[in-house]
Order: structure tokens, then C-alpha cells, then sequence
């Protein structure tokens, strides 16, 4: 009986880990695309977060709420600090595509990801949203997000316990779709992560966190606009 349970157990698990979709691979960015028929390329970046402290394996209420108490001065402090140039990516991601002599469109709305449907067409380097209906929306042939999705502080977690000390953080995605079939043409993650260089936890201004938030800042901008300097 315990034999057959265990044959069990281990079949459900190979079906899930099959079931698991795999993590989509990085993709280099290449102007050969968009200059191809005279094609346009629009830029648009999801809501930019504010900043704030991120506390990853604090899973439960319980551990939720004790991770808020112990960084509740610094979660303050981050909420007053400026996300200097972040919001601007776009435009500076829309002027290095023209210098490469790409006709490159600057989209000023939002877009939220998630409200979009899921793709009819599934595999790898194809989204998994789909993006075609703003082929027509936007009158472009390509488009490019930029999606921040945090900013400010993290602390890791193991429940209730602090595994490390903060960290400045930028983490987020940067891809290119082709509206006409859904495939990825750029897929580039960003995960900027720096330390304090000294001490950390110096209330009310933690200088050496702040200097790590804007190393942070500077290095997730320099990432984002990498692939497009050439």
C-alpha cells in the first residue's frame, strides 16, 4: 500500500514539474527587425512603482506584519525618496532608437499587462499576454515595454528572521513584442541589488542605504538601455 502511494506521489510530481512552464530565456536585442519594411516601433512602460521596502520570504500574516514592524522606519523614510530618471526610460529608450535610424514612437499612456488576454499561441519566445490588438491601437509594428516592478529597499526573509541586511533594489523586465505574432523579439530581466557600504541602520536618513538606493537607481537605468547604445 505505502509502495503504491508512493508511486502515486511521484507520478503527480513528475506531471506537475512537466505542467511548470519554463522561465523564459533571455533574448538580445537586435535592430534588424524594425528597420525591415520601414516598420514602427512604439515604447511604453507599465505604472512605475512608488518606492518602498520588500520583504521576500516573510510569507505568513504573522511574519508579514513583524517584517513591517521591524523596517516600519526605514519603509518611511524610503517612501520620501525620488525615482530620479525612472520615469523617463521611455523616452530615453524612444531617442536611442532613432539614433540607430529606427522609427520609434513614445506611447504616453500606462499599459497594464495584466488586463490584456492570454495568448492563443504558446511556445517558447512567444508572450504569454497577448499583445496583437495594439498593433492597431497604437499604429505600431513592434512594441516595447519597460516594466518596473520594484523600487526602493529589500530585506530578505526566512519566515520570521531576517536572513540579510537591506538592500537598494530595482528589479523588472524589459521586452520587445512583435505585434503581428505575439513573439518576443528583446527579453531582458533586470535585478539590481546593492549594499549598504557601511553601517545600514542609521534612522532617519540611513546614509549608507541611500547611497545604495541611488547606485541602485543609476545601474537599473544603465541595464535598461544597454541593448539599445549599440
Amino acid at each position: 500500500m505505502q509502495f503504491r502511494i508512493g508511486v502515486v506521489l511521484a507520478a503527480a510530481a513528475a506531471l506537475l514539474t512537466g505542467c511548470a512552464a519554463a522561465p523564459q530565456r533571455p533574448i538580445a536585442f537586435s535592430p534588424d527587425a524594425q528597420n525591415a519594411n520601414a516598420q514602427k516601433v512604439g515604447v511604453i512602460m507599465t505604472t512605475l512603482p512608488k518606492s518602498d521596502v520588500y520583504t521576500p520570504g516573510a510569507g505568513c500574516l504573522l511574519c508579514m506584519a513583524a517584517a513591517s514592524m521591524a523596517n516600519s522606519k526605514l519603509t518611511t523614510y524610503s517612501h520620501s525618496l525620488p525615482e530620479e530618471g525612472l520615469s523617463k526610460l521611455k523616452e530615453d529608450v524612444g531617442s536611442l532608437l532613432r539614433k540607430r535610424g529606427i522609427d520609434a514612437v513614445v506611447i504616453n499612456e500606462d499599459i497594464d499587462v495584466s488586463k490584456l488576454p492570454s495568448a492563443k499561441t504558446s511556445g517558447p519566445d512567444f508572450a504569454k499576454k497577448d499583445f496583437t490588438s495594439l498593433r492597431a491601437k497604437y499604429s505600431v509594428d513592434h512594441l516595447v515595454v519597460i516594466d518596473i516592478q520594484q523600487v526602493g529597499f529589500e530585506r530578505p526573509y526566512s519566515a520570521y528572521i531576517p536572513t540579510s541586511e537591506p538592500m537598494g533594489v530595482v528589479t523588472g523586465l524589459g521586452y520587445e513584442v512583435n505585434l503581428a505574432t505575439n513573439a518576443y523579439e528583446w527579453y531582458s530581466p533586470v535585478g539590481i541589488r546593492i549594499a549598504s557600504d557601511g553601517k545600514w541602520d542609521e534612522p532617519p536618513s540611513f546614509p549608507g542605504l541611500t547611497n545604495a538606493y541611488f547606485q541602485a537607481l543609476e545601474k537599473g537605468k544603465d541595464q535598461f538601455l544597454a541593448p539599445f547604445k549599440g
